[in-house]
């Protein structure tokens, strides 16, 4: 664990220093060995830290998000038994559901936050770890990049998942439900992004888009 000293501005160029984002402390940028992680001297955040084969492990787990992807949207969460009735629900049939139930505008805004905008997370991500490990399309990657962090707090499959546990709950007392393999892809994808999140270090990968760490795509 490193602990960078402050500095004058005067004293080192700027792309070696670096502000701590909680209390704005100016410090010398620490080199960190792999598993290291750097502190502000004064608060105690975590300024960044270099995680072991980043890249690789990165990769793997986007790839598996996005074979997930597919089950996890268009598969059944659960079968509702109801009066003699069956019918099976994936989160597409919910989206079409509100559209030809004339809610229009909250179908799109379920499409968007549920489908359209987690794919497009999953997507950047991938072409960003893509251009790193092969070392092509880095201004591209850069580009996606800065996409996919204006994007973040618009995937919101957490809420999704809460919506559809608590239709579970309430269903449960009126009527016979079976959860589906859908629901299973579902819960697997959250907790996918959610490691992807955690392990895609984001001081490494604006490093290595801009060629300052020249290992991590190793």
């Amino acid at each position: 664990m490193s602990e960078p000293g402050p500095v004058q501005l005067t004293e080192l160029p700027l792309e070696a220093l670096i502000a701590c984002h909680e209390c704005d402390l100016l410090m010398r940028k620490p080199q960190l060995a792999d598993g290291e992680c750097a502190q502000c001297p004064r608060c105690g955040y975590e300024l960044y830290s270099h995680r072991h084969h980043v890249i690789r492990r990165s990769l793997a787990l986007v790839c598996a998000a996005l074979l997930l992807y597919i089950p996890a949207n268009f598969l059944p969460l659960m079968q509702l038994n109801l009066l003699g009735q069956t019918r099976e629900d994936t989160i597409w049939s919910g989206v079409l559901g509100l559209y030809d139930s004339g809610m229009q505008s909250i179908a799109l805004l379920v499409f968007l936050c549920s489908m359209a905008v987690p794919l497009l997370k999953l997507l950047c991500q991938f072409f960003v770890l893509l251009s790193i490990r092969f070392n092509w399309g880095r201004s591209y990657g850069l580009l996606l990049y800065r996409i996919y962090h204006h994007m973040r707090d618009w995937g919101m499959l957490e809420v999704y998942l809460m919506g559809v546990l608590v239709s579970i709950v309430k269903l449960g007392d009126i009527a016979e439900l079976s959860l589906g393999f859908g629901l299973l892809c579902f819960v697997a994808l959250l907790f996918v992004q959610v490691w992807l999140e955690v392990t895609m270090e984001a001081h490494q990968i604006w490093s290595a888009l801009s060629g300052e760490d020249s290992h991590a795509g190793d």
